[in-house]
């Protein structure tokens, strides 16, 4: 081995502590990066290939009825290659728990299974027949429900047995929720029942027609062009909505998952590197000042400035090689596992997963990149060091008052020790800069965790407790007169109720376009509270319309702006309205208008479709079996899901404060050690005047403290910058989180990041204690 080499372990082994806490930093930077990476692509490589095992639909219509024989116009239109109608409804369903509200979706099978929207299961799964169903997986799995189970739907008010033959998985619903607003997941209290086609028909009541048809095209480029000829083949027979795939409700809240873990997989390492190289410049710097006599040897001996650099460039690329293959190893692992945990979540059965050497390439380039660079900052004093004047003591720094000195009033009241603890902090300007940057990250990087768990919880309670003011929202079967809320009335012991249209409507600006729900609402409305985006409580106006901050973004759309709204019901026009209002909605995307003004303009006089009812009372179990009731959704039962969650929601913040506390921990501990080795004869005079080792600790803790609170206090606006960052990458048609912004945010990142400081700081103890002060005495070289 050459004597640089050796000497370079030499030097890894007298730095271990400081060595391993920036392998450690490097480790979890590419370990986050390549199970995200990996995970994500495997995530999308299974996910295309079970849409198309299972033949997806590129196109979902949801229509008020249209019969058998007219899908053939359908299947005329150019582009399209499979066509397949089926009848969908949700009902109630019975348990053995009277207290207990569960529904499915009934939705009918063609003989053979169909060509579009095919079932998968692992297990061969006989012809469905009549009286025969089969399962979602998703809610066979959470309820216990085994093939030769009876269920019992009520469907039209009557209750119909059902025996289970099978369990499947679907592609259409790889998340299973029941609608957009949701929220989560609950395969305890919602599933899809497959059954046939005529049981499906004759009990909902539409022999010989069906209520959706999915569609698949020849090439993907052509699902517009298809979508936009259905609108007009379609008109009459009453379109609800023509869904493209990526904006059905599984394959988007998917694509929106893998978008964040793309944004993660990229900016989180990053900035594990940035401090990573904050660190290695730092030492090494210390490094360099240390061998000063030893360099001018090496020169003296024959070696030249190149080689001497590359020997100190070493040490940092053994750093980046050393964490890099370290979380190249668990990061594989991990992306084993996160492909699992995510194929279970959302239900993909056929995941392969596969390792992506072109991430790992990206890994080894990305580390050397950031060590070399940080190795020359730190390291580039090795060239102006020559023999002669290596066998010298380095001359010390010409003193000066720093400016804090000239304020006299308040420099006259410090301490001793306070004044050396600031002295010193100010001593080295360019750690001191290095080292606040990193800590304001590491700072920033814990805000976010927080801001997450506020946003979270924060987004929730004002959609069902500000903005949304009932207990339950009633869904008809079919468009009724309002006369029937009197019929409601006399179901109710006291409640509040006021009727309301939802139609799903295309929305446009120009070439801007999309789907969402109008809600037509009585302007006096005691169940919504309305906000601008200035957060001032606005009302309905007797014409116009308002629409969220989601769709005013999508749109571009301003306050006073024209939008126009096209109209599926067949015999209505599409109308033009003004915007009058850009109102905050965290979760889903809807636009309202005055009931009276949508009712004229959009829909028929004197119609309704829904509820919403405020009452004490248990109308899930009341209603559930009522003929002209859709469904019954309960803000109380939306709330004990979300409730269910919080501990999966704890889980993901403390992993994240976590990331953030190792940040800090690494400068902090890096920052003493290498202020310890630079002071020996500073320190050990201090010992000489009478201090103990206790009082020399806490001197030096002083100064990690002043130093972490100017970090926390810059790092501030730094993260606002990362939560605004989020809060724009996170705001989609399903959810946008609130800027929930309070000085608890930054109080708990504070005291995360000075927990994580003191621990540093305590590490380092032992390097104090096994100081040998006399031996620092004797020479001003170590």
């Amino acid at each position: 081995m050459k004597k640089l080499n050796k000497r370079l372990l030499r030097m890894i082994k007298s730095s271990k502590g400081q060595f391993i806490s920036v392998v450690v930093i490097i480790m979890v930077a590419l370990s986050i990066f390549i199970s995200f990476s990996t995970t994500a692509v495997n995530m999308r490589n299974a996910i295309d290939y079970y849409y198309e095992e299972t033949k997806l639909s590129h196109i979902h219509v949801q229509l008020m009825r249209i019969p058998q024989g007219a899908l053939r116009q359908v299947e005329s239109i150019e582009g399209v290659t499979d066509v397949q109608g089926r009848v969908s409804f949700d009902v109630p369903l019975k348990t053995d728990d009277e207290e207990e509200k569960v529904r499915i979706r009934i939705i009918s099978l063609p003989e053979g299974g169909g060509k579009v929207n095919r079932l998968y299961s692992p297990q061969t799964i006989d012809e469905i027949t009549q009286g025969n169903a089969i399962l979602i997986k998703q809610f066979a799995e959470a309820r216990n429900i085994m093939p030769g189970d009876i269920i019992e739907p009520y469907i039209n008010g009557r209750e119909h047995s059902l025996k289970v033959i099978g369990v499947a998985s679907s592609s259409e619903f790889v998340y299973l929720m029941e609608n957009e607003q949701t929220m989560m997941p609950a395969p305890e209290k919602f599933g899809v029942v497959y059954v046939t086609e005529e049981f499906a028909q004759s009990t909902y009541g539409y022999k010989g027609s069906y209520n959706e048809i999915l569609i698949r095209v020849k090439d993907e480029s052509m699902i517009d062009d298809v979508a936009d000829e259905l609108d007009k083949r379609l008109d009459k027979y009453g379109v609800k909505r023509i869904i493209k795939r990526e904006d059905q409700l599984s394959p988007k809240i998917l694509s929106q998952e893998l978008m964040g873990l793309d944004m993660m997989a990229a900016a989180i390492p990053v900035l594990f590197l940035i401090v990573a190289g904050i660190i290695i410049s730092i030492v090494l710097s210390r490094m360099v000042s240390n061998d000063r006599m030893a360099i001018g040897v090496l020169k003296a001996l024959g070696y030249s400035n190149r080689e001497v650099l590359l020997h100190y460039l070493k040490y940092a690329l053994s750093i980046g090689v050393t964490g890099s293959l370290m979380g190249i190893v668990i990061g594989l692992l991990l992306a084993g596992v996160l492909s699992e945990i995510y194929a279970m979540f959302f239900e993909i059965p056929l995941l392969k997963v596969d390792i992506h050497y072109v991430y790992i390439i990206y890994s080894l380039f990305l580390t050397s990149l950031f060590c070399i660079a940080s190795g020359l900052m730190g390291a580039r004093h090795v060239l102006g060091i020559t023999p002669a004047e290596s066998m010298r003591p380095e001359p010390p720094k010409s003193g000066k008052h720093i400016f804090i000195e000239k304020i006299g009033f308040f420099w006259r009241r410090l301490s001793f020790s306070w004044k050396m603890v600031i002295r010193n902090i100010l001593r080295s300007k360019r750690r001191f800069i290095f080292l606040v940057m990193g800590l304001a990250m590491a700072f920033a990087i814990n805000t976010v965790p927080v801001y997450m768990w506020d946003s979270a919880t924060g987004m929730f309670y004002i959609q069902f407790g500000q903005f949304q003011k009932m207990d339950y929202i009633i869904g008809l079967a079919k468009p009724m007169n309002e006369d029937v809320i009197y019929d409601m009335k006399g179901l109710l012991k006291g409640g509040k109720l006021e009727p309301r249209i939802e139609y799903p409507f295309e929305i446009s600006n120009g070439w801007r376009k999309l789907n969402a729900s109008i809600i037509g609402i009585p302007r006096d409305t005691k169940f919504y509270e309305f906000r601008n985006e200035h957060d001032k409580e606005v009302t309905l106006p007797e014409k116009g319309i308002f629409i969220t901050e989601y769709m005013a973004k999508a749109l571009n759309i301003k306050k006073g702006d024209r939008v126009k709204v096209k109209n599926f019901i067949p015999g209505k026009d599409d109308m033009y309205f003004e915007v009058r209002e850009i109102i905050k909605q965290y979760l889903g995307a809807n636009a309202y208008m005055d009931i009276d003004y949508m009712r004229e303009t959009l829909t028929e006089k004197n119609m309704i479709n829904g509820l919403s009812v405020a009452s004490k009372e248990d109308l899930k179990t009341k209603l559930e079996d009522a003929r002209n009731i859709s469904s019954v959704s309960s803000i109380d039962d939306m709330t004990k899901t979300f409730e269910e969650y919080i501990d999966v929601m704890l889980l993901s913040i403390n992993i994240m404060m976590l990331f953030g506390g190792v940040l800090g921990f690494a400068l902090i501990y890096n920052s003493t050690i290498i202020s310890i080795a630079e002071r020996r004869m500073e320190l050990a005079a201090l010992r000489v005047m009478g201090f103990d080792k206790k009082e020399i600790f806490w001197m030096l803790a002083k100064e990690n403290s002043v130093i972490t609170v100017i970090a926390i206090f810059l790092g501030i606006p730094v993260g606002i910058g990362m939560i605004q960052g989020m809060a724009d990458t996170f705001n989609t048609e399903l959810y946008s989180l609130p800027m929930i912004i309070t000085p608890k945010t930054f109080l708990i990142a504070g005291l995360s990041t000075l927990l994580f400081a003191a621990i540093a700081q305590l590490a380092a103890l032992k390097k104090i204690h096994n100081i040998n002060f006399i031996d620092a005495l004797k020479s001003r070289i170590s």
